[in-house]
């Protein structure tokens, strides 16, 4: 465990260094009060921190309140080192945002059971976190492909949709259905779905940008969300994902297995501002509709206007 040792006395901070270093942590010092701030708002700066009361440019519960006031990082757990014994002193050091305090000169062995204390309040809080982490991220990932949620996609495109027509840009969306998907879990069964739905979800992730975001949006569906993208560029998208599925075989139990995809297309600039993204979303879907009824494993837009291009389809692998 790596600590900060902040004295402006050098004999004191040596002392103090040597005790620790031989009780197992890694020290690092500091001399003045702001220098010993600067050193705890490194990435991944010492989480424990020894800070004298008295020091130049910065005293101990000034180096308290710079600390607390970051609201960023993990939490340093920072004892106060005074020769001040009044309750008054005591209460200001901890209201500063000091956890404990030890008047010097302490006794090294109650100091080093002082620093258990902090670790395992340390290790407390890096629990809650990971817990906190782990419950973010289960409300929000489908569990199977690990990709967002349906819920998580939805809200993503909605504030995507609002940037791009505030920034004056565009977004567009991809819904994509895996082709015959049913007869995969009727005739192989449902492991092996779930083997197509994983792969698919990593074909998806492998076939857009590293910011794109891609979510499955029920069953066999997902969305694809293409930040900056225009029609133009969102058809070729689609048309190179639409070609990595039909190109390459899935993997499964039992054995290679074909797996096509269509897809339907909405870009936000080709339609007005009062659509919703609700909305917008019914028009890929229709879109979507319209590339199965035209032979499947085939990518087909939604515009405005009645009359469409002609959609791009292979049906070689349908």
């Amino acid at each position: 465990m790596k600590i900060l040792v902040a004295d402006d006395d050098a004999i004191s901070r040596r002392m103090m260094a040597r005790l620790l270093e031989n009780s197992g942590y890694e020290v690092v010092t500091a001399d003045n009060g702001r220098e010993a701030v600067d050193m705890l708002a490194t990435p991944n700066g010492p989480r424990l921190a020894l800070i004298d009361w008295m020091m130049p440019e910065l005293d101990g519960p000034g180096v308290c309140r710079c600390v607390r006031s970051r609201h960023v990082g993990s939490y340093v757990y920072i004892t106060l080192l005074t020769s001040k014994q009044g309750g008054d002193d005591v209460v200001a050091g901890l209201e500063a945002g000091a956890d404990d305090y030890l008047i010097k000169p302490c006794n090294p062995e109650e100091l080093k059971a002082r620093l258990r204390t902090g670790i395992r309040i340390l290790d407390l809080e890096d629990k809650l976190v990971e817990a906190r982490e782990d419950m973010r991220f289960r409300a929000t990932r489908d569990s199977l492909t690990l990709l967002w949620n349906r819920a998580s996609i939805i809200a993503d495109f909605e504030r995507e949709l609002t940037r791009a027509r505030r920034e004056h840009g565009v977004v567009s969306i991809l819904i994509c259905d895996l082709d015959h998907f049913k007869q995969i879990n009727d005739v192989y069964g449902h492991q092996a779905g779930d083997e197509v739905l994983q792969q698919a979800a990593s074909r998806f992730l492998r076939s857009v940008r590293s910011y794109d975001q891609v979510g499955r949006y029920g069953g066999e569906e997902f969305l694809i969300l293409l930040s900056g993208c225009d029609s133009g560029q969102a058809f070729q998208r689609a048309e190179d994902i639409r070609s990595a599925f039909a190109s390459c075989a899935f993997e499964t139990m039992h054995g290679p297995l074909s797996v096509t995809v269509s897809v339907g297309i909405v870009s936000s600039s080709e339609w007005t501002a009062d659509l919703t993204a609700k909305q917008l979303l019914h028009e890929a879907d229709l879109a979507l509709y319209r590339a199965k009824a035209s032979g499947r494993n085939c990518v087909m837009a939604a515009h405005p206007i009645a009359h469409e291009p002609s959609p791009d389809c292979d049906t070689k692998h349908v």
